[in-house]
C-alpha cells in the first residue's frame, strides 16, 4: 500500500501529529510544499483551524493541485477552540473527485492559554494508533 503524509502548520502542532502518523505508515511526513508526485492509496492530510474558524488557504491550493490518483484522503487536524477541518477539506477534495474517509483524527492544539501543552504526548500516541487502525482496514 502506498501512503503519503502531508501537512500544513503555523505552530508545529500539526507537524507533531504528522510525524506520528508517518511513523505508523512507514513513510516521511512532508509539508504541503512537497506535491504528490505519484499515485497513493492513502493520503493523510493535516491542517489546523486558525482565525475565524478557517484553515490556511494553502490547504485548498494543495488539494486542488493534486494531479495523481488518491485512493482516499484521511483528514487529521487540531484546533484550540473550534472543531476539525474535515468539512472544509472534504469540500476541496470533492472538487477533485478524491474520496474522503469517514474517520479522522482531531485533537486540541494550544493557543495562548487555551489547551496548554496540546497536542501532548498522549495526543501524538493517539494519532499514531489512529493511523495504524486506518491502515489495517
Amino acid at each position: 500500500m502506498k501512503v503519503a503524509v502531508r501537512y500544513y502548520t503555523k505552530t508545529g502542532h500539526t507537524k507533531k501529529l504528522a510525524e506520528a502518523i508517518a511513523a505508523a505508515a512507514g513513510t516521511e511526513a512532508l509539508d504541503i510544499s512537497h506535491p504528490l508526485t505519484e499515485d497513493v492509496d492513502v493520503l493523510f492530510l493535516g491542517s489546523a483551524v486558525y482565525a475565524a474558524g478557517l484553515m490556511d488557504d494553502s490547504i485548498e491550493k494543495f488539494v486542488k493541485s493534486i494531479d495523481v490518483q488518491v485512493g482516499k484522503l484521511v483528514n487529521f487536524s487540531s484546533a484550540a477552540l473550534l472543531g476539525s477541518t474535515k468539512k472544509q477539506v472534504t469540500k476541496f477534495a470533492q472538487t477533485k473527485g478524491i474520496p474522503v474517509a469517514e474517520e479522522e483524527f482531531f485533537c486540541k492544539g494550544e493557543f495562548k492559554f487555551i489547551a496548554k501543552g496540546r497536542p501532548n504526548a498522549q495526543d501524538v500516541a493517539d494519532a499514531k494508533r489512529f493511523a495504524e487502525k486506518v491502515l489495517a482496514q
